[in-house]
């Protein structure tokens, strides 16, 4: 056989094995598997695989190399990669729907601060805040899901720990000052189920946790009424509920704002 020959041959194999991989039948059939598969079904866009896991990385990877064209080799990858990120948060290594309490914070008053004193110091302030507030996330058990500018949002197991989080971070956060300003920081707790998506959590919970978290006042721990339920009794003391009005709450939500019980603070 000649190269010329043995080139169209190539060529011609390839040109099959594309029409195949592309059939509709197989195409439907292999995503009809990736519904029955566990895990994210539709995991394989950007949103799915911002995280820093090995399944996201590996998945930018292929979705970097597989044509953009409809692919049955391509669906059947990604529900390998699907099955391995569901399989890696059952046994710890990530989150799946199971209960996580959220924690928001932010600072108040930093943005009108920071516009009279110049980039250079308010990226010092950040710093110095970022390593109390992350710390104490860090130390409660906690994983900081996105630093959100002056503010992050960080996830817990067990709401108690978001709110101990929180609270210890208020108090560290006093001898922190930077040319003379003194962060206020307020912070905002809710127990929930939100949906992982690659590195984000998304879902009303997620929106709720954040509205708790602005309607807080500087130095306040607001947690939802239902998540204060949660709480060890005794070990936290929390004030008369108020209602939570904000775009995106259910009517009728209640929030507490929550300090520690006096037998901790003795």
């Amino acid at each position: 056989m000649s190269e010329r020959e043995d080139s169209r041959r190539q060529a011609g194999i390839r040109r099959r094995a594309v029409e195949l991989d592309g059939r509709p039948a197989l195409l439907a059939a292999a995503r009809e598997l990736r519904r029955r598969l566990p895990g994210d079904a539709g995991f394989g866009d950007p949103l799915s695989m911002a995280g820093d896991d090995p399944a996201s990385l590996v998945g930018r990877q292929v979705s970097a190399l597989t044509p953009a064209r409809p692919s049955a080799l391509r669906e059947l990858g990604l529900g390998a990669l699907q099955m391995w990120q569901s399989l890696s948060e059952r046994s710890g290594r990530g989150r799946g729907d199971r209960p996580l309490a959220l924690l928001f914070t932010d600072l108040v008053g930093f943005s009108r601060w920071a516009l009279t004193v110049g980039d250079d110091v308010a990226v010092e302030l950040l710093r110095q805040v970022g390593a109390v507030v992350e710390g104490a996330v860090l130390e409660h058990g906690g994983t900081v899901v996105k630093r959100l500018g002056d503010g992050l949002m960080a996830a817990f197991d067990e709401p108690d720990a978001a709110v101990r989080a929180a609270l210890d971070a208020h108090e560290r956060l006093v001898e922190v000052e930077v040319v003379g300003y003194s962060p206020r920081m307020r912070a905002g707790v809710h127990a929930g189920r939100p949906r992982r998506i690659g590195g984000d959590y998304l879902g009303v919970d997620v929106n709720v946790a954040a509205r708790v978290g602005e309607a807080a006042k500087a130095g306040e721990v607001l947690v939802t009424a239902e998540t204060c339920e949660r709480l060890p009794a005794g070990a936290f003391e929390a004030g008369r509920p108020r209602r939570l009005r904000a775009p995106g709450v259910p009517k009728g939500f209640q929030v507490r704002s929550v300090r520690l019980g006096s037998a901790d603070r003795g």
